[in-house]
């Protein structure tokens, strides 16, 4: 019964495994991406103003 399989049966796994690896990485490298955008991104806290007088 296993004789008659199309050939497209054996692919398919093969296939859907590669999808997922590529969707995986793709995925992977925007959450780096995103991180290293906020992190460089984002501006410096802006220091205190000295020029008013405590009371």
């Amino acid at each position: 019964m296993a004789d008659n399989l199309p050939a497209t049966d054996v692919a398919r796994p093969r296939l859907r495994g590669f999808v997922t690896t590529v969707m995986l990485a793709l995925i992977s490298v925007m959450i780096v991406r995103d991180i290293l955008v906020r992190r460089w991104a984002a501006t410096p806290p802006s220091p205190p103003d000295t020029t008013q007088q405590s009371r």
